[in-house]
């Protein structure tokens, strides 16, 4: 009976291809504990007969969702379900990374993989108040929790007012640490606007990540207590490792 129903539910002319309707099904079996985390996911066989479709359009479900970091296969052994325990980062007045994973990760930092000086573009000169074209340094750091990495960031800072901040942020491994050495005690998110897509080659790279990874994507203005601009920032979270817990600003 439960197989009938799922099979039914399948939409055959929506537009959308069988195969992600199943690892739709197969996500949605997953969330509300079918399919336990860490343990087998049942044969093709049976999940063919499960939906109602042949056995290639089931290894093409169980493939995408491999690349999304959902199920790991193991040659001669089966596919499996991985662990989708995540960490919290909460998006608050004062986001901080090492803070936001406090009590969650023992070991916490930021590394800076490159730096650059480049001329601001429109939505940068926007963000940091600033004319386009004008002098920038552009951080590129990686957060890294337990040895895992968690985030991928670039960030953009007046070069005029933040001459010599990426030696600050090689030194320290932080952009708060970094701020107080040019005078900064405290800082606030003005703004975050938040999204997502499929990770591109740089992030997969950087985060560890398969083919067809989701990452979260916050893009984010820090401002003085007074309100005056100091930081642009984009940063992608990877959804199977990091959800992001909003709180007013």
């Amino acid at each position: 009976m439960i197989g009938q129903q799922m099979a039914s539910s399948l939409e055959r002319r929506s537009g959308v291809s069988l195969w992600r309707q199943i690892a739709e099904q197969i996500l949605h079996s997953i969330a509300v504990g079918d399919f336990a985390e860490n343990a087998a996911l049942p044969p093709e066989v049976a999940l063919a007969e499960r939906y109602g479709v042949n056995r290639h359009t089931v290894r093409s479900a169980i493939a995408a969702l491999v690349q999304e970091g959902v199920l790991r296969a193991e040659q001669g052994r089966g596919t499996f379900v991985l662990s989708r325990t995540r960490l919290s980062y909460p998006i608050g007045a004062r986001t901080r990374f090492s803070e936001g994973l406090q009590g969650q990760a023992t070991e916490r930092r930021s590394v800076l993989l490159e730096s650059a000086v480049e001329p601001a573009s429109q939505r940068v000169a926007e963000g940091l108040g600033l004319a386009r074209g004008s002098s920038v340094i552009r951080l590129e750091t990686r957060g890294e929790a337990d040895g895992q990495s968690v985030s991928r960031a670039t960030g953009w800072f007046d070069a005029k007012r933040f001459a010599g901040i990426d030696a600050a942020m090689a030194e320290t491994g932080s952009v708060t640490a970094s701020f107080q050495r040019f005078g900064i005690g405290d800082y606030l998110r003005q703004s975050t606007v938040l999204s997502a897509r499929h990770a591109d080659a740089a992030d997969l790279a950087d985060l560890d990540l398969q083919p067809g990874a989701i990452v979260l994507v916050t893009v984010a203005v820090n401002v003085t207590p007074d309100g005056q601009p100091i930081q642009f920032a984009e940063t992608r979270f990877p959804a199977e490792r990091v959800e992001l817990k909003l709180s007013a600003l």
